[in-house]
Parts: structure tokens; C-alpha cells; sequence
């Protein structure tokens, strides 16, 4: 039986779900809620229901798995809790900083209605996330090092364009190429953040938008700007169309350590990966932690999830025996 996934926002994120779901024979979209209005939604699957979000309760029961692809910023943190009491969960929450008030939120209610809610899912964090646990636990003795791009940050992008004044916007976050050469030669600097990365962002502003503001707000941002240089500039929306239409990304995760009885052996551990869809990237992550959540909840557990919690072969369509034939 197909496990029956629902998705609740239908923008980039939301399209890359509903693609992914189409590459995963074990999984059928069954219904796409919207906050517009669902005549004016057009999807790919033609099986699927579009409904109004509000709607979302009578479909208790008919759903297996329910992804979330708002945003981290203010829908996340409110939808998840809302949304576990009726369903397993999956959602892509990117705010480092507030993980683990968010796991907590989720956690409680979750398990008070016997579902299972994972949050935070998606490249990173996610699939960097692992790739950090994992070298740290081999290389102990070491440091970790984490650059991101150049690409789009869909959070940072979504977190620019809730600004009062802002029509759209595209944020790209930029490695500084000497700190990340730095690293690669197994020094084990201590980089600052902002030694690490800068921002550049894209704004197109509504007619009359005081540009100074809007500026001085994204700069001042906690958790996405404050602790970066970031550069403003405010472009027309032809512009934006013309040169920053694309979602591409990527990024490094870099464990640098020594082993030995003196530390006398270097080792650098290295990930990367670069997109041409950071959208589609992430949801085919969520899309297989869905097949995850959905065996996880058949055993009976509930509860909040991460991905250092579920074992690798609960992603796979290919059983156990499988997979130690093929992958072992």
C-alpha cells in the first residue's frame, strides 16, 4: 500500500515535493492545501485534491504523512505544533538558533496526540547535519567547518521578502574562498561567522518603500543578517526576473582532525553539494525522512524526530537484504 502524503503550501518547496513524490513508487500525493484560493492553484498530479488549508482536519486519517513547505520565519513555528495534533509531520524549520525550542514545541504535542513530527529536514539543516555528527564522532580530535553556496537561501530570500515595502527578493550567501582555502589545508582556524560568509541580497522594493528601512532592517536581522556583511541592493522586478530566476546552491561540510598518540596524522573529512534546484534538493531529502516517519509511526512511536534520530535503512524503498546485497 502507498504510503499517502499531503502537502500544505504549494510554492518552490511545495512543487519539489509533489516531483519527488512522482520518483518514489512506494508514495501518492493525495491532496495540496492551500492559503489561496484553491481554484487559482494549478498542481502537476492529477489524482490530488486542492484545498483550502482550513480544510485541513477532515482529512484526518487519510493522510500518512502531511509535509510542511511554508516558511521557517513565522509559519513554521506555528504550523508544526498545529498541524502534529492531527497528523506525522515532516517540515524543513532552517533557523539554527531556534532548533531546539522548536524540537521542544513540537515534541510536547506530538506526543500528546500519538503522532510523529520531524523537523528540520532538508540539506541543512539535514544531510550537513549528519555529515557533521558523523565526522566528529570519528575525527574527535578536530574541528568543524561549514560554508554554504554560492546560492539561494529560500529562508533568508522568504525572511527579506515579509519586510514591509519588499515585492520580491533573492539572497545569495557567498563562502569567503581564502577562509575556505584556509581550512582545507588541515590549520584548524577559528573563523568567525563572519569571516566565513558574506550575503548579497536582491530587493525589489513596492512603489514609495522607504529603501533606507528596509536596508537597515535586513542588516539588523537576528539569526539570518546581524552577524554577516551583507550588501543591499535594490534592483527593478525585470531585473530580478532576467538574472536571479534560478534557485541554485551548495555548499562544504569539512572535519579537520588528527589521530595518533600525538596527534601526529592529519585527516580531513570533506562533503559537498552543489544544485541546480535548492527547492527540489531539499524536498527529495523530506520526501524519503516521509518514508521514514511513516514506518516509525506504523511501529508506534510519536513523538519529535530529528535526523540524527532514524536509522539510515528507514529511507530506502529497498529492504534490509537489499541493501546489504547492493550497498554494503
Amino acid at each position: 500500500m502507498s504510503i499517502r502524503v499531503g502537502i500544505i503550501g504549494y510554492g518552490n518547496l511545495g512543487r519539489g515535493v509533489e516531483c519527488a513524490i512522482k520518483q518514489n513508487k512506494d508514495m501518492e500525493l493525495v491532496a495540496v492545501f492551500t492559503r489561496r484560493a484553491p481554484e487559482t492553484v494549478s498542481i502537476l498530479t492529477e489524482s490530488a485534491a486542492i484545498c483550502k488549508i482550513d480544510d485541513v482536519a477532515n482529512w484526518q486519517g487519510r493522510i500518512d504523512v502531511m509535509i510542511l513547505c511554508g516558511g521557517s520565519a513565522t509559519d513554521l513555528p506555528v504550523q508544526t505544533p498545529e498541524f502534529v495534533k492531527m497528523f506525522n509531520v515532516v517540515d524543513s524549520f532552517d533557523t539554527h538558533a531556534r532548533i531546539p525550542e522548536h524540537f521542544e514545541n513540537v515534541d510536547k504535542v506530538a506526543k500528546e496526540n500519538g503522532h510523529v513530527g520531524l523537523i528540520s529536514c532538508g540539506w541543512d539543516p539535514g544531510m550537513f547535519s549528519l555529515n557533521r555528527m558523523y565526522a566528529s564522532a570519528i575525527l574527535v580530535d578536530g574541528s568543524d567547518y561549514t560554508f554554504w553556496g554560492k546560492g539561494v537561501s529560500q529562508g533568508h530570500s522568504d525572511a527579506i521578502r515579509r519586510i514591509e515595502g519588499v515585492k520580491d527578493a533573492k539572497q545569495y550567501t557567498v563562502p569567503v574562498e581564502a577562509a575556505l582555502a584556509e581550512v582545507r589545508t588541515g590549520s584548524n582556524p577559528e573563523l568567525t561567522t563572519r569571516q566565513k560568509h558574506t550575503r548579497e541580497c536582491y530587493v525589489v522594493v513596492e512603489e514609495g518603500a522607504d529603501k533606507a528601512r528596509i536596508e537597515n532592517e535586513i542588516k539588523t536581522m537576528p539569526n539570518y543578517f546581524a552577524d554577516y556583511d551583507t550588501t543591499v541592493y535594490f534592483i527593478s522586478e525585470e531585473e530580478l526576473k532576467a538574472n536571479h530566476s534560478g534557485i541554485p546552491h551548495g555548499g562544504f561540510v569539512i572535519r579537520s582532525g588528527k589521530t595518533g598518540w600525538n596527534g601526529e596524522n592529519k585527516h580531513i573529512i570533506e562533503y559537498n553539494i552543489k544544485l541546480d534546484s535548492n527547492p527540489e534538493f531539499t524536498a527529495s531529502v523530506i520526501v524519503a525522512y516521509a518514508r521514514a516517519v511513516s514506518r516509525l509511526a506504523k511501529e508506534g512511536q510519536s513523538g519529535c524526530k530529528t535526523v540524527f534520530d532514524i536509522a539510515p535503512a528507514y529511507l530506502s524503498q529497498l529492504d534490509g537484504a537489499e541493501l546489504r546485497k547492493t550497498m554494503l
